[in-house]
């Protein structure tokens, strides 16, 4: 199934595909709140064939250009700026990694992975990393990447995920040599996650979701993002407890010797309790942060420390008892899990419910910021929407840092896309970096689901690629910085 979160049909109404051509946007940043109270505004197109619908705050107005650099992509997953100054991607479905030159769109495929697994909407080719000395002679031209695979036959065998490294010829434009540093990892039909980056400190990082577990096809099995592996699970490489987690790898797949200690183990678990954390990025200053799924409520974004929990599945969001309660479909009784019929919006008596107040741990750390947090009377089954469409979740898909100061006013802040709202979330961070300082602003609004952001280093440009639902299917959708007018009120 799709994101839960995210409406499975976004764009009901389209009647035809919209074609981005080169056009100059007006775009005014729109404050963004869980009320989801918003006034609108219209973006002028000047030249080009699209219209973008933007919401309105009082605020600097951005003028960028919008064109379509590339199409027909396979459900891209992850798009990155390379050293050579193309775009490299992954396509989910596709199971291809390909270098895109951004400024005529050709694509040359490095590399197809057969045996990733994709019969699924989460399942595939995810996550990529590229080794910071990639193109620099050094006898290190690797590329990092993680899908999920199945191990046995077709109807009976079990999903699993590995990170695999190849190396990058430049000779032939391909990656080779494949070596599998860790395998045997979780994987499902749900909450796969995927995200994969090399840290300052030279580590890798790979968040795996929580599997889908407590919801939907999967209601009976058993949450268990807050459940560590023990010394035993760690020495016969048995990572099913992974679920739910932050890892933290060296570059061959080992266990870092300085990664926390966790319940008196140590194994490659770096944070726990998250949900579904389709996005983490480092900062400069080498802070980690992470955007994350939340059920129907409660998107966060975190500030990832080593060794703490983030709370999923007893917390969404903060510890506030607003509209979310941990409903353990796998403990009902009398009437077996399996016997029931699963709601998200209506739990019946058989199952246990568990507030968020009840929750008590020294080790839980809140969310920096949350999206779509309401409060307990919110009305999740109204008659002009339904299912997912309702809730005021953004499913944020990724995140990625800002650190220029060509946009004024934008630095030090993080780019959050949207697969349900078709728009990309600024927040400005402090100058430390541990809080939010400002409401969530919009911009780059189209009729698409937001997948990945990557950003060009002249701090200018910005790449985002879009799933095979929308106005742009497949796409890598470029968005130019032009100029800034003085703060207007409207």
């Amino acid at each position: 199934m799709p994101e839960p979160n995210a409406a499975s049909k976004p764009f009901q109404n389209l009647t035809r595909q919209t074609e981005i051509s080169t056009s100059t946007v007006v775009f005014r940043e729109a404050a963004f709140s869980g009320t989801g109270l918003f006034r609108y505004l219209v973006a002028a197109i000047v030249l080009g064939f699209i219209l973008i619908p933007v919401r309105q705050v009082v605020a600097s107005e951005e003028l960028f250009t919008s064109r379509a650099v590339v199409t027909g992509l396979d459900y891209p997953w992850q798009i990155t700026w390379g050293p050579d100054g193309h775009l490299w991607v992954t396509e989910r479905n596709g199971k291809r990694v390909s270098r895109v030159n951004p400024t005529n769109g050709s694509k040359i495929v490095l590399v197809e992975i057969n045996e990733a697994y994709a019969k699924g909407s989460q399942l595939g080719l995810l996550g990529m990393a590229l080794h910071p000395k990639l193109l620099q002679h050094m006898g290190e031209d690797y590329v990092y990447a993680a899908y999920t695979y199945l191990e046995g036959a077709e109807g009976s065998g079990t999903r699993h995920a590995k990170i695999r490294r190849y190396t990058y010829d430049l000779s032939t434009q391909s990656l080779g040599k494949p070596l599998d540093i860790i395998s045997g990892l979780p994987a499902s039909n749900d909450h796969n996650s995927g995200r994969l980056k090399i840290g300052p400190d030279g580590k890798l990082y790979y968040t795996i979701g929580d599997q889908g577990a407590n919801q939907s096809w999967n209601k009976c099995n058993v949450n268990r993002a807050m459940n560590l592996p023990s010394a035993a699970d760690v020495s016969v490489r048995d990572w099913s407890l992974y679920q739910g987690k932050i890892l933290r790898l060296n570059l061959d797949g080992s266990i870092p010797v300085d990664n926390p200690v966790i319940g008196s183990v140590r194994s490659h678990v770096y944070s726990y309790g998250h949900r579904n954390a389709q996005g983490i990025v480092f900062a400069p200053t080498g802070k980690l942060y992470s955007s994350e799924h939340g059920p129907k409520t409660d998107d966060e974004v975190n500030l990832i420390r080593a060794g703490k929990n983030y709370g999923w599945p007893r917390v969404a969001g903060y510890i506030d008892n607003k509209a979310y309660s941990y409903d353990n479909w796998s403990a009902a009784k009398p009437t077996p899990c399996r016997s029931l019929q699963y709601s998200a919006v209506r739990t019946p008596a058989e199952v246990p419910r568990l507030k968020e107040i009840s929750f008590v741990d020294a080790n839980f750390v809140p969310p920096i910021k949350t999206f779509g947090t309401v409060d307990d009377d919110f009305k999740f089954e109204r008659p002009d929407c339904s299912g997912a469409s309702c809730y005021p979740s953004i499913a944020p898909s990724s995140i990625e840092f800002y650190s220029s100061n060509t946009i004024p006013n934008w630095g030090n802040s993080l780019l959050i896309p949207s697969l349900k709202r078709g728009t990309v979330f600024r927040l400005k961070l402090s100058a430390d970096g541990n809080s939010i300082v400002r409401d969530a602003l919009e911009v780059w609004r189209t009729k698409n689901r937001y997948r990945d952001v990557a950003i060009n280093p002249d701090g200018k440009r910005f790449y985002i690629v879009t799933d095979k639902e929308g106005e742009n299917p497949g796409a890598i959708l470029e968005f130019e910085y032009q100029t800034s007018k003085p703060r207007v009120a409207h």
